[in-house]
């Protein structure tokens, strides 16, 4: 900042350093092939009473816009209106960094799964440090199906009656919304300096970032393209599940954008190599 001397001239001081805190980044809250109209307003309403803003809709069955979904929304149709649509969930997750699935059966993946509470808690740690993240929330008669889940780093449920756990489609989004707007004070740790701010629970990564979704299906389709052509892949009916349980390996890990850019390095390194080799598998 500039201050003025004893003689009138301005002098420039050198002002003490500052901590700039991430921008806060608040859950998207992604509705997969949602069925009701009602249903989406309803949800929406749920989105606003608690403060989030970012609706996604993958593929609505009655198409958009919708009227019904308009006239349920209420005073919260301003959500409706800048809805983003998308035809599939990849699309809809590409640039999240995290991402949960709302689901009250783990469908025997292994996968970290939160309570709604444990949730809010990690998506707001993880929005003040500026990562993106997002949960999907199935369509009202199935919910979210296998494909859906393994898209997902963790598992999103609730501590409901076991014999009757089904959740309507904007129950579940206000029921995460309201642990979302209780979580809201998220304390830092250790001393804040001007080079690498406040400590947060969790792995510490100061020198990259969380990994987007793109980045990841992309490191997907680079691997199991590759071990297509080995035939690791096979027999053709376990392909799904073999490949499930593959991409689940990496939403666990947590990966960052510099583990992603390094697997896909060891990846073509080995594809030179059997290329080399003349294709042949040892």
């Amino acid at each position: 900042m500039k201050v003025k001397g004893e003689s009138g001239k301005r002098k420039r001081v050198q002002s003490a350093p500052t901590v700039s805190p991430a921008v806060m980044q608040q859950p998207a809250i992604v509705l997969v092939r949602p069925q009701l109209g009602e249903n989406i307003g309803f949800a929406a309403r749920a989105m606003a009473n608690f403060g989030l803003t970012d609706l996604r809709l993958v593929a609505p069955r009655d198409g958009w816009p919708n009227d019904k979904a308009h006239a349920a929304a209420a005073g919260a149709a301003f959500l409706i209106d800048q809805a983003r649509i998308y035809a599939s969930v990849e699309d809809a997750i590409a640039e999240l960094n995290f991402v949960l699935a709302a689901t009250a059966r783990p469908r025997e993946m292994v996968k970290l799964v939160l309570s709604p509470e444990s949730a809010a808690q990690e998506l707001r740690q993880r929005g003040h440090a500026g990562e993106r993240s997002g949960i999907l929330f199935g369509p009202e008669r199935s919910g979210l199906d296998n494909d859906d889940i393994a898209l997902a780093d963790a598992i999103l449920t609730a501590p409901v009656n076991p014999d009757f756990a089904s959740l309507s489609l904007p129950q579940a989004v206000l029921l995460f919304g309201y642990e979302w707007r209780k979580s809201e004070s998220v304390p830092s740790l250790g001393r804040v300096t001007g080079f690498d701010g406040p400590a947060r629970e969790g792995i510490a990564i100061p020198d990259t970032r969380p990994a987007t979704r793109a980045e990841l299906f992309a490191l997907f389709e680079h691997l199991e393209g590759e071990l297509d052509k080995t035939g690791f892949l096979r027999p053709p009916e376990k392909r799904p599940s073999m490949t499930r349980n593959i991409r689940n390996m990496f939403h666990r890990m947590g990966a960052t954008e510099q583990d992603v850019r390094t697997w896909r390095g060891i990846v073509a390194a080995l594809a030179r190599r059997d290329k080399a080799k003349g294709g042949k598998v040892s």
